[in-house]
């Protein structure tokens, strides 16, 4: 059995009950093996894909807080510091009902990666609750970051692991658990990304993250000698990465023509109205139901169908594991190009395959939403000099870094023999830095 095979099987033996785990670590160590097969019997004796599959520290912990009505309740914690060879552990803290360690697990382990491809000092972690802020009031939302914040705040550090927002996590969770740390540590450091610009933020981080999944299709594109001009766009999700997706697509020239949330989406067949989106998501905080009562010719739908629209390139930016092989399917029938990851992990492996095989360009998550976490070490390099940077130099910061990142896992993907395949590209580029540092620093 080869090397590679061996730490699958153990992978899945030592987690049992974590699927997505299991996905995350079956799709890198399986578009690894060209590196891991030349250097198996060194990588072997240094155990050097157990150490890596296997996080650093993995912290599990309750979280009691009071409710509007005097009921104590109880939530569940968890930070894994996965990977801190090439810096902090860096990730987002991720708060919703579907939350547990199998899921905070794939996460962290997709961003080693993302983070090395970046080129900034920044390791792989993350964190979440099962926790859901939906539906909370202001003050029961504050109850729970100050009591998640209490405990946590004794593994993390502006040096040691630097949390950002992540779904269900937004500014104002971010600035509840800022203000508990300083409190509890009594120190005022840059511990946390995604911050209010009053206090430490950056310009352009809410949307990085949409701008920057933008950036490498447009680049990507470029390589071939085609543009965003004139392309129609589907794209999953209303959230911060979607929102400012549609509006960088606009921007590039592109028309999108959909959106979604957890109960329907919207098709807007003259494009996608964004002033109306952001007041319904970002204002009201309100269902996409409303959107017909700003643009009565779209049309809502209930339940799932974003992937069911004729379009050039697909963009799904909701959620894991959203677009599946049926949907794959009706992509390609309907005459997709690219689809370009805004999410983690949102296509199933089967999907991935289907559409590999079918001539669509696939850019996958930890690239193509690496755009977010990028913005947020940018952040923490303006909190480290006491300095905050204009809209436009983080902006052009972005676009360097997502064009390298293209770059990058093109030129990985072409080295080992598998030109446009950047699944492989990807996670052979993020790879190799993290393989340096790992042999560099001894058996830690």
């Amino acid at each position: 059995m080869s090397y590679v095979d061996e730490v699958i099987e153990r992978v899945v033996r030592e987690n049992p009950n974590e699927p997505e785990f299991h996905q995350a670590a079956k799709e890198v160590l399986n578009s690894l093996r060209p590196v891991v097969d030349a250097n198996e019997e060194k990588f072997r004796k240094d155990a050097l894909l157990e150490r890596l599959v296997n996080p650093e520290r993995q912290l599990k912990f309750r979280v009691p807080w009071v409710d509007d009505k005097g009921q104590v309740q109880v939530n569940t914690g968890y930070r894994v510091q996965y990977s801190s060879a090439i810096g902090p552990y860096k990730g987002g803290i991720r708060l919703h009902p579907s939350v547990n360690l199998g899921i905070i697990k794939f996460l962290g382990f997709e961003q080693i990666f993302k983070n090395s491809l970046t080129g900034l000092p920044i390791g792989g972690g993350k964190g979440g609750s099962d926790f859901d802020p939906k539906g909370k009031s202001d003050r029961e939302v504050m109850a729970f970051c100050q009591s998640f914040m209490t405990e946590l705040c004794k593994y993390i550090g502006a040096d040691t692991d630097v949390p950002a927002g992540d779904i269900g996590t937004g500014a104002r969770e971010i600035g509840y658990m800022f203000g508990q740390y300083k409190r509890i540590r009594g120190v005022y450091e840059g511990v946390l990304t995604g911050k209010g610009l009053s206090y430490g933020g950056s310009l352009a981080r809410k949307e990085a993250t949409g701008y920057g999944l933008l950036y490498i299709t447009q680049e990507m594109l470029k390589s071939k000698g085609d543009s965003l001009q004139g392309k129609t766009v589907i794209v999953s999700g209303a959230g911060n990465v979607a929102t400012y997706a549609i509006e960088k697509a606009y921007q590039l020239g592109g028309k999108p023509v959909t959106c979604s949330d957890s109960t329907g989406w919207v098709y807007d067949a003259e494009g996608i109205d964004l002033a109306a989106l952001k007041e319904i998501k970002e204002v009201k905080r309100a269902r996409l139901s409303e959107y017909k009562n700003y643009r009565p010719n779209a049309e809502y739908h209930e339940g799932r169908g974003v992937w069911s629209v004729k379009a050039d390139i697909a963009l799904p930016c909701a959620t894991q594991n959203e677009l599946n092989l049926d949907d794959a399917k009706a992509l390609v029938a309907n005459g997709v190009k690219v689809v370009a990851e805004g999410a983690n992990m949102p296509t199933t492996q089967e999907a991935t395959d289907y559409l590999q095989a079918n001539g669509v360009v696939f850019l996958p998550g930890k690239a193509a939403n690496a755009g977010g976490v990028a913005t947020s070490a940018l952040e923490m390099s303006q909190n480290s000099e006491r300095l905050s940077w204009s809209f436009e130099e983080v902006d052009q910061k972005l676009q360097g870094i997502m064009a390298n990142i293209f770059h990058n896992i093109d030129n990985a993907a072409k080295k080992y023999g598998f030109e446009g395949n950047y699944v492989v590209g990807a996670n052979i580029a993020g790879f190799e830095k993290v393989v340096d540092a790992m042999n560099a620093q001894g058996i830690v």
